[in-house]
């Protein structure tokens, strides 16, 4: 796609301008194309932040979309909601969510690819739909935008916090707060890159709190994401020296369940294209369960 304009808006910048224009890009994407070079300011490559100045001329191409490279794999999902615009995933763990290193095949990716049907493009080839993820071991509730502007709509919601979601986990030792907020920044662990911490100069990371159980020197907690950094609730919980039960890299491992006892329990959301709003919940795993029965504890 081709397209040319001169600016009838002084002093906006380049990415954002370009982003009004192209409504079907987001404005990473638009960024992209900036500085792959496909859009032109007066004749000259320029930077997504350039200034623009009335009068100015902007040529773009828009290359299309590269067929993705990811082979199909047919996989039993568990959907709870489907429609032309996006899909609710029931995720269960062990399923990584999308291609990464160590993990070429296999990946909830590969089982949306396999299900034939059209995906936002806003992720790239290897994400197609993926508005927000979740860890390999953790479980539960993911939703996926079949169009662009089902993701930017979703991704907004994410972004101004209207989209809900709440967890539920074991962790190790007695909360002895009802409930609380934990606000501490995240970011990449300085002495291991591999990790993310609690750092001064990381990402603002909110996480709400509320306490469900107690037993044996365990809780059981409802958790809910005001923001959404990488491993956030598991940082956080460790953060304030109760670590999710079973996780090997902020805790340590347990007999009680081979993997962090932390599952997506609820999603809300506003349905992009209707505005309906959307309250879906998933059950429990039995693994899940299992720890808790173990430790002398009832769900409640």
């Amino acid at each position: 796609m081709d397209g040319s304009t001169r600016v009838a808006a002084p002093a906006a910048r380049l990415d954002q301008y370009l982003t009004e224009l192209l409504p079907t890009l987001s404005r990473s994407q638009v960024q992209r194309l900036i500085s792959e070079g496909h859009v032109r300011l007066n004749g000259q490559s320029a930077r997504p932040g350039a200034r623009l100045h009335l009068g100015d001329e902007l040529a773009w191409h828009v290359p299309p979309t590269a067929p993705s490279a990811l082979t199909p794999q047919p996989m039993d999902l568990r959907v709870l909601y489907e429609d032309d615009d996006l899909v609710v995933i029931d995720k269960p763990a062990g399923l990584v969510v999308h291609p990464g290193p160590g993990h070429a095949a296999g990946t909830l990716v590969h089982g949306l690819l396999a299900r034939g049907a059209q995906w936002s493009s806003i992720g790239g080839v290897e994400r197609p739909g993926i508005v927000h993820r979740l860890d390999k071991d953790t479980s539960g509730l993911l939703v996926i935008a079949r169009n662009d502007a089902a993701h930017r709509d979703l991704a907004g919601q994410l972004q101004d916090r209207s989209l809900r979601r709440r967890y539920r986990t074991i962790v190790v030792g007695e909360v002895a707060d009802a409930a609380a907020r934990i606000d501490a920044p995240i970011g990449r662990d300085p002495r291991h890159r591999q990790r993310m911490a609690v750092v001064a100069n990381g990402r603002e990371a909110i996480t709400d709190f509320r306490r469900l159980g107690l037993v044996q020197g365990h809780t059981l907690l409802e958790v809910s994401l005001l923001t959404g950094r990488t491993h956030q609730v598991r940082v956080h919980l460790a953060y304030i020296h109760h670590p999710v039960l079973g996780d090997p890299v902020y805790g340590r491992p347990s007999p009680l369940i081979a993997r962090p006892a932390l599952h997506a329990a609820e999603i809300e959301f506003r349905h992009p294209r209707t505005g309906q709003a959307i309250r879906l919940e998933s059950p429990l795993p039995p693994d899940f369960v299992a720890a808790w029965d173990a430790l002398g504890g009832t769900i409640p």
